[in-house]
């Protein structure tokens, strides 16, 4: 059986084929819908070899085969196995993916994915979607820092084992950049660096053009008096620690770190909020507050620095659209509470492609909401939910689900937060959305068409 999927791309032929040999292009290609992850990358496309997990400790191996490597045009994978854990995946018989790329004129490429395996073809069709389009996405954003005279980057990133910073570990490395991975371990990799969050070396940045910092606890939890220290330790001393090492270092273009739109309170009524609106009222907005302020060392030194707010990410691996999701694949979802409170939100992909905007974009300094610009309601985000989902949404979740799991004050500031947030500053130097509607960015993170 042979399966087919193709597409065009706007970029010349030898960028595309460029992009799939490089580290991360196998990361960025696999849908987040999908049970697997990546053990190994191939080194190489001529007669390397991939290997993927599965589900109970499987293994997908795909081999290249030299017989089939024709650069730009061409590059061959087929499955093969090594040991007992590879070979529960040999049960579908046989598969054998042929890539072929052909110029398409005017600068663009044919991208034709050809399938002989006994798996049907339209078990497929969304994953081949998902991976064309990740393909385009992912070279756009690439065409933009190129345009904006970003050069290659070299990127030292905290939290790069999280869900944003592997997915952006990935996209920063198929653009030809270089990324350090910041770890609190002995190194094991040549693109590590050990970071100690009390005492950063004060080397850590050598070589360094650009730092985003990411770690942080995980805000998700009963609001005990242990969870709130763990969410604000976390975050604020190791950011100033980063930011004093930064300021000292001489040769960095720009120090990013992540924030939060919790800055603007759990409640702001109808109100439209944008970087420059006043902070709002709670423990999380005081906590990002000093979060924020604890970036000063590096502004003060003259170093361009960003504080990217993150709305709620969709994303399938992660978040709460992770927890909902197979609540709403067993026809069990519906609104929150009341459902009137706003929910603003960002794709995973594009909050990527901001966090890689603030690396090179020198437009960009000070607070930068994160968010997309459409901002809804939790009644509205139901709805789309179940409709991307083929699902009903009619059993409303009573407030006192999230008071039992959550806390009063974790229900209050996490699931009953109500923000109307728009990315003022984004829209202001032209920034390109990739899912500017929920509907398109469940589509994309789940698998389905959006109706």
């Amino acid at each position: 059986m042979s399966i087919q999927y193709a597409s065009v791309v706007d970029h010349p032929i030898d960028e595309v084929f460029a992009w799939h040999t490089r580290p991360g292009a196998m990361r960025r290609l696999i849908p987040p819908w999908q049970p697997m992850h990546i053990v190994a990358e191939t080194e190489s496309l001529a007669d390397g070899r991939a290997v993927l997990g599965l589900p109970g400790g499987l293994r997908w191996i795909a081999r290249h085969d030299p017989a089939g490597f024709d650069p730009p045009h061409q590059f061959v994978d087929v499955l093969s196995s090594d040991g007992l854990m590879t070979l529960p995946p040999r049960v579908i018989g046989w598969w054998r993916h042929t890539h072929r790329f052909s110029d398409a004129g005017a600068g663009s490429t044919a991208v034709h994915d050809e399938v002989d395996t006994t798996v049907p073809g339209a078990a497929l069709r969304a994953t081949f979607a998902y991976r064309h389009r990740q393909l385009a996405d992912d070279l756009a954003a690439h065409r933009d820092a190129a345009q904006a005279g970003a050069g290659t980057l070299a990127v030292a990133i905290t939290g790069s084992s999280g869900l944003v910073g592997d997915a952006l570990t990935a996209l920063l490395s198929t653009g030809g950049h270089r990324v350090i991975k910041l770890v609190r371990r002995d190194p094991i990799r040549p693109d590590e660096r050990r970071w100690e969050p009390s005492d950063p070396a004060p080397d850590l940045f050598d070589g360094i053009d650009a730092v985003i910092h990411l770690a942080g606890a995980s805000i998700a939890g009963r609001f005990t008096q242990a969870h709130r220290r763990a969410i604000r330790d976390s975050r604020i001393e190791p950011t100033r620690r980063l930011a004093e090492v930064a300021a000292a270092s001489g040769g960095l273009r720009a120090f990013v770190s992540a924030s939060a739109i919790g800055i603007y309170g759990y409640d702001r009524g109808d109100a439209v909020l944008s970087e420059d609106s006043a902070r709002g009222a709670g423990f999380l907005a005081d906590v990002v507050a000093e979060w924020e302020a604890a970036t000063e060392p590096a502004a003060r030194a003259g170093m361009r620095t960003v504080c990217v707010r993150t709305g709620i990410v969709q994303a399938a691996r992660g978040g709460t659209l992770r927890l909902m999701r197979p609540l709403f694949a067993a026809g069990l979802g519906g609104r929150l509470g009341s459902g009137q409170q706003w929910l603003s939100w960002i794709g995973l992909d594009d909050l990527l492609d901001i966090y890689y905007r603030a690396a090179y974009d020198d437009r960009l300094t000070g607070a930068v909401n994160a968010v997309a610009p459409n901002p809804l309601r939790n009644n509205a985000y139901t709805t789309a939910l179940a409709t991307t989902m083929h699902r009903p949404a009619v059993l409303p979740v009573p407030s006192i689900g999230p008071r039992i799991l959550l806390g009063a004050q974790g229900a209050r500031e996490l699931a009953e937060a109500s923000q109307r947030v728009l990315p003022a500053t984004l829209q202001a130097v032209g920034h390109r959305f990739r899912q500017p509607t929920i509907a398109d960015a469940l589509a994309h993170q789940l698998g389905h068409d959006p109706a």
